[in-house]
């Protein structure tokens, strides 16, 4: 039988070119670059949360407890108070209504608690929402209180309850997040005795008169004047909808229909 020689063919191999492989692999490095950016630009997103909600939560506890100088430290220095159908505006604005006013009619002037004085104030169901430069922010969270002194602590006697809620505005200031606008919009009052359902029309009057003619009073007025209970208007979202995305459109027509002003 003769004998035939066999020949294996050597496998090919597919030559790259120094200069594909170089800018492939500088393609790859920009992808993960990108991704690595986005990943720490997400992070510092979800860092700002928290510092924001720490800051928003610190508010409620020194609000608890009349610790009203460290309030006044969580503003900006052009920050301002929505309160009770005025405006505070700038430190001055802001000191004046939680030191002149609050400190002196809640703690006679004491920074901190004192006997028999009763103010819980939780911050609750924040929604944050950081801009995509990381400058500034918004916040919205509802508060139920409950508040009043006791029959043996010196004053007038009472106990009632209080609900609203908050749509703010922070800003970071040199790495610091700090309150630039706190929009407290009460929605209810009440006796702890009789409950909200009897309150009375406009149970907590609104602010009529401004500063300087009120040594206490806001730099401006809110236009229109917000109402309490039986009034049950909603306050416009800063955010839309969480699932459609679209812009969650209110409707207030029938808010105020029992009143007769």
């Amino acid at each position: 039988m003769a004998c035939h020689s066999t020949h294996q063919a050597s496998p090919s191999f597919q030559t790259i070119e120094p200069e594909q492989h170089r800018r492939d692999m500088m393609t790859d490095i920009a992808a993960l670059a990108a991704r690595i950016d986005r990943l720490e630009h997400e992070l510092g997103i979800q860092q700002d949360i928290h510092q924001i909600r720490r800051i928003q939560y610190s508010y409620g506890y020194f609000i608890d407890k009349s610790q009203y100088n460290e309030v006044v430290d969580l503003f900006s220095d052009d920050g301002e108070v929505w309160f009770l159908g005025g405006i505070y505006k700038g430190k001055a604005g802001v000191r004046r209504l939680y030191i002149e006013r609050f400190q002196t009619q809640f703690t006679q002037g004491h920074n901190g608690p004192r006997y028999g004085w009763l103010l819980d104030h939780p911050q609750l169901q924040m929604v944050i929402d950081v801009a995509d430069d990381r400058k500034t922010a918004k916040v919205r969270g509802p508060s139920m209180m409950q508040a009043g002194l006791h029959e043996t602590a010196e004053g007038q006697q009472r106990a009632w309850w209080e609900g609203g809620i908050y749509e703010n505005e922070y800003v970071r200031e040199d790495g610091v997040w700090k309150i630039k606008a706190l929009r407290y919009f009460p929605f209810w009052h009440g006796s702890f005795e009789d409950g909200w359902a009897k309150t009375p029309i406009d149970f907590i009057p609104m602010a009529k008169t401004c500063f300087p003619a009120d040594p206490l009073g806001p730099d401006t007025l809110i236009d229109p004047q917000p109402r309490l209970w039986p009034a049950t208007d909603t306050v416009e979202f800063h955010y839309p909808h969480p699932v459609t995305g679209k812009p969650i459109i209110l409707d207030n027509s029938r808010a105020r229909e029992g009143y007769r002003d």
